[in-house]
């Protein structure tokens, strides 16, 4: 028995990841959510996003690598009144989620 193929986007897409990215630093208030959320749209990416009771934002974004890495690029950065201390990210097994949300 062969094995199973790898987690696929569209028919002839590539591979898809999904990332667990903590955002540590003044990142709650500054419409952080909001903004990782419009650009998950933009790029494609599922997963969702949410503050945590300890001041950081976590995330899990799923998509193609290129695009999943362009937003943990922008958690790196935050949005122009955030301060981003450093991210913590993990990989994970692709969900097959289906829409970004905030949590």
């Amino acid at each position: 028995m062969s094995p199973a193929p790898p987690t696929r986007g569209p028919a002839t897409g590539p591979p898809l990841v999904r990332r667990r990215v903590v955002i540590h630093g003044r990142v709650q208030g500054v419409f952080f959510r909001d903004t990782l959320r419009r650009r998950a749209e933009a790029r494609d990416v599922t997963g969702w996003v949410t503050n945590r009771g300890d001041g950081t934002v976590e995330a899990a974004l799923e998509g193609r690598r290129a695009d999943v890495e362009a937003l943990l690029g922008f958690c790196r950065q935050g949005p122009a009144r955030a301060h981003v201390d450093r991210i913590d990210v993990r990989d994970e097994e692709p969900e097959g989620s289906t829409d970004f949300r905030i949590e």
